[in-house]
């Protein structure tokens, strides 16, 4: 009988239990430098299909990587310049927008006061201590934030760097992961399904992702709400976060309507995002994203705060694709198979909601 068999299962326990916070301490404290790998690795396994197609027609490795990473670049360029584009445009017209909104607030004030014992003057003080906490709060915010400015600049110019060092030693990594688990054919069934299939659900991602934006953009402008195109894409950004960003996508474009046009357009706007949510969910998903990662809901929100109390905001959006891909693995791992079943939902949902837990169809 080997040695840990014979240790009682509250030492497993406590080791196990120590060795899961010394790397959950490791990756906070390293956040600086792993984020940006991370972040790294997912774009290169995203774009490397195309660098893999120009190496194919005999184009010299390190030229495929860079012109497709500067090719990636301009279209991330463009993206920022328009996103910023229609940021400029919202600061040009906030002093209109802040007076709306204290109109706005104004009646609600008066509003409240009709049907409670509070009056205005007491709902106004009341919004003012609360002002004052979010404030302070805030404040201490944007003091860690500031500390922190220096390394998102370097991961900022970190992150393009490594995704061309991960491209162009894409050959010599598979063959390290080769020779550290052995040159079985089953290793390497495993590792390249995997990543076939990674693969394939982050570009089901992306793609989901334009489409909810354009959707989003497209409604928002027939509508008639200003700054369609920069709600559109940030509410197709927060669609990657389960649930939370659904709900968050949905308050931010109604809040936006209840400012800048009459009440009734904060119905429209709800019927607009409810009926891209059914096309996404019913359509995009299955269709584009596919049905063989599917996270359930318990796993799916408790991988979205442990991503925020780690990494923030950043780690928000990167604990779903992460989460899905760990399944992946799990799931081809015979060993390892019931922790991919724990993560996994084989339960038909109650009601039908979306939640960023995409899938990608396995290939054949």
């Amino acid at each position: 009988m080997s040695r840990s068999a014979k240790l009682p299962l509250f030492v497993k326990a406590s080791i196990l239990l120590m060795g899961m916070f010394v790397f959950i301490a490791m990756l906070y404290i390293g956040q600086e430098l792993i984020l940006p790998v991370i972040y790294a690795t997912i774009i290169a396994i995203l774009i490397s299909p195309m660098v893999n197609f120009l190496v194919k027609k005999r184009v010299n490795r390190m030229i495929a990587v860079l012109m497709v990473s500067v090719l990636v670049l301009i279209v991330v360029a463009a993206i920022v310049y328009l996103v910023a584009r229609q940021i400029s445009h919202l600061q040009g017209t906030w002093p209109q927008l802040k007076e709306k909104f204290e109109v706005l607030l104004e009646q609600g004030i008066l509003w409240v006061s009709s049907f409670s014992k509070m009056t205005p003057l007491e709902i106004r003080a009341w919004i003012t201590d609360t002002q004052t906490e979010i404030l302070d709060v805030s404040s201490n915010m944007i003091g860690n934030t500031i500390t922190t400015v220096g390394g998102l600049i370097a991961a900022i110019f970190l992150t393009p760097v490594y995704i061309v060092m991960i491209l162009f030693y894409q050959p010599h990594l598979r063959e390290f992961i080769r020779q550290l688990f052995g040159a079985s054919h089953e290793v390497g069934e495993v590792l390249s399904e995997t990543k076939s299939i990674i693969q394939s659900y982050l570009v089901g991602l992306f793609f989901e992702f334009l489409i909810v934006a354009i959707l989003n953009s497209v409604g928002l402008l027939i509508i008639g709400l200003p700054y369609a195109v920069l709600l559109g894409i940030i509410g197709a950004v927060l669609n990657v976060i389960p649930y939370l960003g659904a709900m968050t996508g949905a308050t931010m474009f109604m809040v936006v309507a209840l400012v800048t046009k009459p009440p009734i357009y904060v119905f429209y706007v709800f019927l607009l995002y409810y009926i891209n949510q059914l096309i996404d969910n019913n359509f995009i998903v299955p269709k584009i994203v596919g049905s063989k990662v599917k996270l359930n809901a318990l796993f799916s929100l408790f991988a979205v705060i442990v991503g925020a109390t780690l990494w923030g905001i950043p780690g928000m959006f990167l604990s779903i694709p992460l989460v899905a891909i760990l399944k992946l693995v799990l799931d081809r791992i015979e060993p390892l198979k019931p922790w991919g079943f724990l993560l996994g939902d084989s339960t038909p949902p109650l009601i039908r909601i979306k939640a960023s837990t995409k899938a990608v169809n396995v290939p054949k």
